[in-house]
């Protein structure tokens, strides 16, 4: 039985015509897209629009299970690659409630603009709009108008405007872990020293801490997956060693530490402060990046126009966080750790973007190897008070003398930040990694 579906823009025949198949050697995109096995498309109808595009979609009895094309399924020269295209994907087609999402899914499985052409379009968009126009829906379904014309993103800005959990997330809570530690340092400055003091600092550190874990729960910088023990363990690393580092590093190459060594407490609290901004600069980029996809008309068109807004993100965030680091010098007395605090802070902000939009790897090894490369040069310098290894400090102790105990920081923070927005570009600059709604 024939189902038929009514004709819209897509059906028109105003298309490119499909190239020229690719040469020997080179992979087909019609093969590899259409499913092993399909080396044409599957015939499912009289033309490349024809009526019957909702029996090879629904996956009915002339379809093969599955979802892949087999033997003896192969069309005709006239055939219609998209129908072989909906039949691979017809689970997602069904299940897409725009056509953002068959778009991103295309582009994860290797798809792009130049492959579109073989199945008759100029880009990926105009393609998913078509597979998800020729998928049959229930009437409730076909009542939301395509996300592609009237996609209105949320606002990034007016957030007092928008509703009091808007203002909770996006003002509220970011100040809360700066707020936690300006209080407990104006705390410690008053409290004598002693067991009192000791559990007053204790219990100040877990307060900001789960302040800061809090702001990671909810908001722009949520992951839709909690992040593993490796990232927590390394985060938390840097961030002790932002403080506490670069004092234990230098006393150690002195012959200590025979006492308590200073903390950087201006650092402490600008990074806590910066959460704030970190906050903003996220939502900045997210609410961006969504805007840009629902008016983008090609893959390269929306990676282009996304890249100018991560490193402008980032560096209204490095701004941002070099002014409340000198703030918090001025404030406190003591000059913070700028270079370190800084390649830091865009170390952390960087892999929590790409955590938040489903990359877990790279933000993984990035900062294992930062907290890594930290631990080996403290570590190095310990292990030169052995007899016969006095020379495992000399490449810490020439650093140190000509750059300072800051270098180290420095330097294993900015270049994972660098090789981390190497990575971080093109792949948030992907249309794949801003359709995820845990993301908006």
């Amino acid at each position: 039985m024939t189902t038929h579906h009514a004709p819209g823009p897509l059906d028109a025949a105003s298309r490119p015509a499909q190239p020229a198949h690719t040469g020997p050697g080179e992979p087909d995109p019609v093969r590899s897209l259409a499913g092993p096995g399909a080396p044409g498309a599957l015939y499912a109808g009289p033309g490349p629009s024809g009526d019957t595009a909702a029996g090879s979609a629904s996956g009915t009895g002339d379809s093969p299970a599955q979802g892949s094309g087999g033997p003896g399924t192969a069309a005709p020269p006239g055939g219609d690659p998209v129908k072989a295209l909906m039949h691979r994907h017809r689970e997602l087609c069904a299940r897409a409630v725009d056509p953002l999402e068959i778009a991103a899914a295309l582009e994860a499985h290797g798809m792009t603009d130049r492959t579109a052409a073989h199945f008759r379009h100029r880009d990926v968009f105009s393609l998913a709009e078509e597979m998800y126009a020729r998928v049959p829906r229930h009437s409730s379904d076909r009542s939301a108008p395509p996300a592609f014309a009237h996609a209105v993103p949320e606002p990034v800005a007016g957030a007092a405007a928008a509703g009091p959990s808007r203002l909770l997330t996006l003002v509220l809570l970011p100040a809360l872990p700066g707020a936690l530690c300006a209080g407990l340092l104006a705390g410690l400055a008053q409290a004598p020293p002693g067991r009192a003091r000791t559990l007053a600092v204790v219990a100040g550190v877990l307060a900001v801490l789960s302040a800061v874990q809090l702001c990671l729960r909810h908001g722009p910088l949520r992951s839709p997956r909690p992040a593993g023990v490796a990232v927590r363990l390394a985060t938390l690393w840097l961030l002790g060693y932002a403080v506490l580092g670069d004092g234990l590093l230098d006393a150690a190459v002195r012959g200590g530490p025979d006492r308590l060594w200073p903390v950087d407490t201006a650092t402490a609290l600008g990074l806590a402060l910066a959460m704030w901004p970190a906050v903003l600069c996220a939502r900045l980029f997210t609410g961006g990046a969504r805007r840009r996809l629902a008016r983008s008309r090609g893959l390269g068109e929306f990676a282009a126009a996304t890249r100018p807004l991560l490193l402008a993100s980032l560096t209204c965030y490095l701004a941002a966080l070099a002014g409340l680091l000198a703030l918090a010098g001025a404030a406190l007395g003591a000059p913070p750790a700028l270079g370190g605090a800084g390649a830091l802070g865009a170390l952390l902000l960087l892999a929590r973007l790409l955590l938040v939009h489903g990359h877990r790897a790279t933000p993984t090894v990035a900062l294992a190897t930062a907290a890594g490369a930290e631990l080996a040069v403290l570590c190095s310098v310990l292990a030169s008070r052995l007899p016969g290894c006095g020379f495992l400090a000399v490449p810490a102790e020439t650093l140190i003398e000509v750059c300072g105990a800051e270098a180290v920081p420095t330097l294993a923070c900015a270049v994972a930040a660098f090789a981390l927005l190497g990575r971080a570009v093109p792949a948030l600059s992907r249309a794949s990694a801003h359709t995820d709604p845990g993301t908006r």
